[in-house]
């Protein structure tokens, strides 16, 4: 092993054929791009997922017992309010409704779907005071806050609400004005958020009853665990038609859904081990000719006593170059297709610190794998048969 040590052998090999290299770095290059790619798409759609729990001023959700998430999630009896705010450790709580509204421009004919939270606008719903401050005046009816980064949202309205103009639409056959709006986002299921009280938003979804909010938030007492407060919470409904949630909890339930039992998760994951598989093969492919075209050499070095370590260090330092030369040029790549897609899509695809690091590791493995593959049938020849 020592001759590995001075000489970079597995490297001059790689330089010899630079066709081949070229060849060899772009098939890794397209395998790091892709997965990439499909775990921005991933880290996407688990983000937006819970954009609109996160905002909420919560310690505890009560939803159905079957959640699953917000999109699909059943309304609760109201009535389980009123049982929660007699519990032990609970200081108030505010039931919210959820619904999905399409608007259509009439400039443009394009239809937006909103996401629309009817609150009480006499209660603390959210973190955010900015977004809180501005809850108060829709107790005035078929008033609504909408969100700026909905996606193509009309520019001559944006200047509007950002000038502090009210701007009146038409909805589900109803005026409703516009007076003010906050900073959320798209996400997979819907352009964006429109918050009304729940007054207004009983008169948009009319068949919606006062008595089944989607969701129920609960703000603990100070001081007081939050899960301590769940578990009472729960133990006070045997009928199980009903679970109290930690805000983290609901969080969790919510991306374990989007990660497992929608399409488009399985999809986005599916994705990442293609681009594994993809890279594997290109890469031992290059790695077995490599090793066929310098038969003779390998087979003088096995013949003098060179251990089979000698040649699986070669190869492996072939394979960790690749790794090294197909990362960088895509990880730039997928930086600038990042940028294309967030802003193609209005949604929040970005590069994590940790997503550079995870990805290397898995190339760097997937390159090793392929050359202890190549290695093989080499490890295993006679040195009398190799030349």
């Amino acid at each position: 092993m020592r001759l590995t040590g001075r000489l970079p052998i597995g490297w001059k090999q790689l330089l010899h054929n630079r066709t081949r290299l070229v060849a060899a770095v772009g098939g890794v290059t397209f395998a790091n791009v892709l997965i990439f790619m499909q775990l921005g798409f991933m880290n996407a759609l688990f983000s937006t997922s819970v954009m609109t729990h996160r905002t909420w001023d919560t310690d505890i959700v009560i939803a159905a017992s079957d959640f699953r998430s917000l999109r699909e999630a059943n309304p609760v009896p109201r009535s389980r309010m009123y049982q929660a705010l007699a519990v032990d450790g609970v200081h108030d709580a505010t039931p919210l409704y959820l619904g999905t509204m399409f608007w259509t421009d009439p400039d443009t004919s394009d239809t937006t779907n909103f996401r629309v939270m009817g609150v009480d606008p006499d209660q603390r719903v959210f973190l955010d005071p900015a977004l809180q401050r501005q809850v108060a005046p829709l107790r005035q009816p078929d008033y609504a806050l909408v969100d700026l980064k909905t996606r193509d949202f009309p520019a001559a309205i944006r200047d509007r609400l950002e000038a502090g103009s009210p701007v009146r639409i038409e909805v589900s056959g109803r005026q409703l004005t516009l007076v003010g709006s906050f900073s959320q986002g798209a996400t997979f299921d819907v352009d964006g958020v429109m918050i009304t009280s729940d007054e207004t938003f009983l008169r948009l979804f009319p068949r919606r009853r006062p008595g089944t909010p989607t969701v129920v938030l609960v703000r603990c007492d100070p001081g007081a665990d939050p899960e301590a407060v769940a578990r009472r919470l729960n133990a006070l409904w045997p009928e199980k038609d009903v679970r109290a949630f930690t805000k983290q909890q609901l969080v969790e339930a919510e991306q374990s859904y989007q990660a497992k039992q929608t399409p488009i998760g399985f999809v986005f994951g599916f994705g990442v081990v293609i681009g594994l598989i993809v890279g594997l093969v290109i890469v031992y492919q290059v790695l077995a000719t490599d090793v066929q075209d310098h038969m003779a050499e390998y087979a003088t070095f096995k013949a003098i006593g060179y251990p089979p370590r000698f040649f699986l260090g070669v190869v492996f330092q072939e394979a960790v170059s690749l790794a090294a030369l197909g990362f960088i040029p895509g990880l730039g790549i997928s930086l600038v297709l990042y940028q294309v897609a967030a802003r193609a899509t209005s949604l929040p695809i970005t590069m994590t610190l940790g997503r550079p690091i995870m990805v290397f590791v898995l190339t760097a493995v997937m390159c090793t794998i392929s050359g202890a593959i190549a290695t093989r049938r080499l490890n295993a020849a006679d040195p009398a048969d190799l030349f």
